[in-house]
């Protein structure tokens, strides 16, 4: 029987929405900044082809290696940005990867396959999805254990949101049985904004149970820290945007403990 002191396998968390726009990728790197000051080493993953994660990152998006050589290659080889927090950038070559792993027998399970090489190496791995529900994004979705999905208190921003749901649930039936919904939050939160109040109180009745405590106000330096290629505690850390990702980082981290 292993103690309680044992070392942990990753808690791997794959941050997706088909909406762009939604702040997804802010997400996934201000979450995982916030992670990995209370948890441990943190890996992020971008499976974007748009490479905004690395872009926000200060990496570029013909950084070497990337998430494509490691898909063909089999092996990991993670950039650190900062002590505890390291990436596996994005290319733009990613853009053919659905189309050359189509053919693969398997090929949902590629990326799992890579992740399982280094779970031993962190505490939280997250995935940074694309806004579609194609071959990375199941990539994705099976190599989780969890599904946290970012929304606008907008009208437009749920729509769209139950067909992300049913693609958690098929694969949660055929491939990974694992898969959990581990959240929703509310992301570009205006408490003044009457719009915002009421589409908030729609989610929380629609996804009972569902929808996390933090919220993600708007703030203009979580717009302002990608310009720099920084994220939010490097870029303000004492500004809202990062208290909110600390506050949220700190709920999630508390739901398996």
């Amino acid at each position: 029987m292993k103690s309680k002191h044992s070392k942990q396998q990753a808690r791997i968390l794959a941050i997706s929405n088909n909406k762009g726009g939604v702040g997804k990728t802010t997400s996934t790197i201000n979450l995982g900044a916030a992670l990995a000051q209370i948890a441990g080493p943190v890996l992020l993953v971008d499976a974007d082809p748009q490479a905004n994660l690395s872009i926000s990152l200060g990496l570029g998006t013909e950084c070497q290696p990337n998430l494509y050589t490691a898909l063909h290659q089999g092996k990991l080889e993670p950039v650190t940005i900062t002590p505890g927090l390291d990436v596996i950038p994005s290319h733009l070559d990613l853009t053919a990867a659905e189309i050359e792993l189509a053919g693969e027998a398997g090929r949902e399970q590629v990326l799992k396959e890579l992740l399982e090489l280094v779970t031993d190496k962190y505490s939280y791995i997250l995935i940074d999805t694309p806004p579609s529900l194609g071959l990375l994004t199941i990539n994705a979705l099976t190599a989780a254990q969890e599904v946290f999905i970012p929304l606008q208190a907008q009208y437009l921003a749920v729509q769209g949101l139950q067909k992300l749901l049913d693609l958690i649930g098929k694969i949660k039936r055929r491939i990974n049985p694992g898969l959990e919904l581990g959240g929703v939050f509310i992301t570009q939160y205006d408490s003044r904004k009457i719009l915002n109040r009421d589409v908030s109180e729609g989610i929380q009745e629609a996804l009972a149970g569902k929808v996390l405590h933090s919220r993600i106000a708007d703030n203009v330096a979580l717009a302002e820290a990608p310009a720099r290629g920084q994220d939010i505690f490097r870029y303000q850390a004492k500004s809202k945007g990062a208290q909110d990702y600390l506050a949220l980082a700190q709920e999630i981290h508390k739901l398996k403990h």
